[in-house]
């Protein structure tokens, strides 16, 4: 493979983010106003922002986007991994016969419905509604006894 074809091929595969495209555009937007808008004051030293904003400014904001949305990756990764654990782990128990099939499919079931943190909480709330649900019922029985 050719110097040429190998820089054209890197160019293609690196796709921007949305979220680094708008930084990379807002630098941009910035080192251009700023830039001529010290052009049109009638300061002598307005070409310094240019090399500034694009060769330091710029790349540094690419760079920290580019390590924020990694570890976001990498969190959401570690979360995956730690469903697939989960999943493992009721899958041996299951075949070992600790549990059984309904037990074994209803803890799947919870386990699928709470992959984020979010969700978790939303699930953890709704049973404790049902259950106070569940409390005002059986008292209201009990007073018609």
């Amino acid at each position: 493979m050719s110097d040429a074809s190998r820089v054209a091929s890197d160019v293609v595969e690196d796709d921007d983010t949305p979220l680094e495209q708008i930084v990379a555009g807002s630098v941009m937007a910035l080192t251009f106003l700023v830039g001529f808008g010290l052009l049109a004051l009638g300061y002598w030293w307005f070409w310094i922002v240019f090399p500034v904003g694009f060769a330091g400014v710029l790349p540094a904001a690419i760079g920290l986007v580019r390590l924020y949305e990694s570890r976001r990756r990498d969190d959401s990764d570690e979360a995956g991994s730690e469903t697939e654990d989960a999943l493992e782990t009721l899958r041996r128990r299951y075949a070992s016969g600790e549990l059984t099939e309904a037990e074994f499919e209803e803890k799947v079931e919870r386990l699928l419905e709470t992959e984020t943190l979010g969700d978790a909480r939303q699930t953890v709330s709704t049973r404790r509604e049902r259950e106070r649900e569940r409390e005002r019922n059986d008292d209201i029985e009990s007073d018609r006894s």
